[in-house]
């Protein structure tokens, strides 16, 4: 199974993550398909860039998104819209 989900990046204590879509069975950070955002949490306010259209697209393949990464979706397009 696919799934949109967060991969850990930065040092340690200054997190930074990437959304990207993968295979359900690789390590949070290993192997991925496609990375289409980014999250920094230690910025103020936090920041977050997600594509929703390859987001969107990857749902209608079947991607399923963490719970994590449908919140920060929600975030996304209330920030843009």
């Amino acid at each position: 199974m696919v799934s949109i989900r967060l991969r850990r990046e930065g040092s340690s204590k200054r997190p930074r993550y990437r959304v990207v879509v993968a295979d359900s069975r690789s390590p949070r950070d290993g192997r991925f398909i496609e990375v289409i955002g980014h999250y920094n949490p230690v910025t103020q306010p936090p920041t977050v860039k997600i594509d929703r259209e390859r987001a969107e697209n990857w749902m209608r393949k079947g991607a399923q998104p963490s719970g994590t990464v449908r919140r920060l979706m929600a975030l996304s397009a209330k920030l843009s819209g």
